[in-house]
This record gives C-alpha cells, structure tokens and sequence, in this order.
C-alpha cells in the first residue's frame, strides 16, 4: 500500500487519506491548507486509536507528545504529563 493515497474509516465514515490528498486543518475556525498525510495525523493510526483522534492539523494545531509510544496529537487528544515549572 502505497502512503499518496488510500481510504481509511474514521467514526464509521470512509475517508480519503494521504499526503496527496488536500485538506484543510480539522481545527474549528482554522482555514490553514494541509494534506492528510501522517505529518499532520492526530495519533499514530490513520482512522483514530487510543492515542490520537485520527483527525488532521496544521502545525499550530498538532503538538508533539511527551506521553510515552505517542508522536503527535491535536489539543483535546494530548495525554502528555504536564510541565513543571
């Protein structure tokens, strides 16, 4: 399977994914133009899993993880330990 373009389930929704598909950011009121590649995937699984919400951001949308086995996520899916100041 080749990563340009596949289809995916997302809350029982088939939807095209990959990083030649264009998109725009999922956040609310964000217009920013993005593709739905795996640089701008919430998780680690296109389609959601215990990490992330499957969903795709911009990068001031997307936030590394501290949270162990977990790259990236959108705000409400970040389980990273909070930072002690």
């Amino acid at each position: 399977m080749g990563y340009a373009q596949y289809e995916i389930t997302r809350n029982g929704q088939s939807i095209v994914a990959g990083y030649a598909v264009p998109a725009t950011c999922e956040e609310p009121d964000c217009t920013e133009a993005i593709d739905r590649g795996l640089a701008h995937l919430c998780g680690e699984q296109p389609g959601g899993d215990e990490h992330g919400c499957g969903g795709y951001f911009c990068e001031r949308h997307l936030y590394l993880s501290l949270a162990p086995g977990v790259e990236q996520t959108c705000s409400r899916c970040d389980t990273s330990p909070e930072e002690e100041l």
